[in-house]
């Protein structure tokens, strides 16, 4: 414990005056892809990116790794730390990090770099990771975007399965969320461009918050932002509506490596085989089972392995 409190303090210290590209490391940015047998791997230190990090850790660690793995909270310390090469494998999300490399590198108001189709965000991700010593493996199956669930007598009453539905049918919608939805363009302006849903106002409660979701519950507000991998939808007798004009951008989940010490074929290979395997539902499952069951993720993250046969 006193190992991680040392190295998160030298993270915040060597990031804290980290601004713009980091042109200090462009030697790693031209070095091989490299093969470290010991890695770090880093979690944003909510419950699925401590998960994904343990799946990360424990498939590396059956390939022949030794891992740890080091929780840092904030995007704006790990990925410097990612990129020195402090931090050498993390889990993202293609488009949130693609937008958020996109503004490090050309300022707060440029034109989003993430988009609702997977190949267009996976290709501008990469032309913005690889000069900063970052490779981007494969994604995979699971994507945890933005998502909007409505009460399920609500979609019985109404025959709503899908956003498209829910704006053909002319239903006045007050929709609980954060408060910067009024002005996001996947959020409240999106609902009604895309698919002509008339919201009338948003309720500020919060993304997927148990507030939220009860006002959802209770018939107080007709629908809630949450995301794709929320596990308590049920709990509330939630059901998501089916995005399927792609209103949300492609938030797919993604390893990214530091190229000179975790670029090599080995961690590919070992990632990759969790690609073809790990779903969204199982994310939002695996979630409810820490969130809800209090089980830790490292036990969570095992028992999924073995059950699907990635774990001996």
């Amino acid at each position: 414990m006193r190992g991680r409190a040392a190295l998160a303090a030298v993270l915040l210290g060597l990031t804290a005056c980290t601004t713009g590209p980091s042109l200090e490391n462009r030697g790693q940015v031209t070095a091989p892809p490299g093969d470290s047998r010991h890695l770090t791997i880093g979690s944003a230190g909510f419950t699925e990116s401590d998960l994904l990090a343990q799946m990360y850790a424990q498939l590396l660690d059956r390939a022949g790794y030794r891992t740890s793995v080091l929780t840092v909270a904030n995007r704006e310390l790990y990925e410097p730390a990612l990129e020195s090469g402090q931090i050498d494998v993390v889990p993202e999300y293609a488009a949130t990090f693609a937008d958020w490399l996109n503004a490090k590198e050309h300022g707060a108001h440029a034109p989003p770099a993430g988009s609702p189709d997977l190949a267009t965000t996976m290709k501008a991700l990469r032309a913005l990771a690889t000069p900063r010593g970052l490779t981007v493996l494969s994604p995979g199956r699971a994507v945890d975007q933005n998502a909007f669930a409505v009460s399920a007598d609500y979609a019985r009453a109404h025959r709503l399965r899908t956003l498209s539905d829910l704006g053909a049918s002319g239903l006045k919608v007050r929709l609980a969320a954060g408060d910067e939805c009024v002005q996001r363009p996947y959020c409240a302006p999106g609902l009604k461009k895309v698919y002509g849903i008339d919201v009338t106002g948003v309720d500020p409660k919060g993304v997927g918050t148990t507030q939220a979701k009860r006002a959802v519950q209770d018939g107080r507000d007709q629908m809630v932002l949450t995301t794709t991998t929320d596990a308590t939808l049920g709990q509330f007798g939630l059901v998501l509506l089916a995005d399927d004009k792609h209103l949300q951008n492609a938030d797919y989940v993604v390893p990214v490596v530091n190229r000179s010490r975790a670029g090599g074929p080995g961690v590919a290979r070992a990632l990759g085989r969790l690609d073809d395997v790990l779903t969204t539902a199982d994310l939002a499952r695996l979630n409810e089972q820490v969130d809800s069951w209090r089980r830790l993720p490292a036990d969570v993250a095992r028992a999924y392995l073995t059950d699907k046969g990635l774990l001996k």
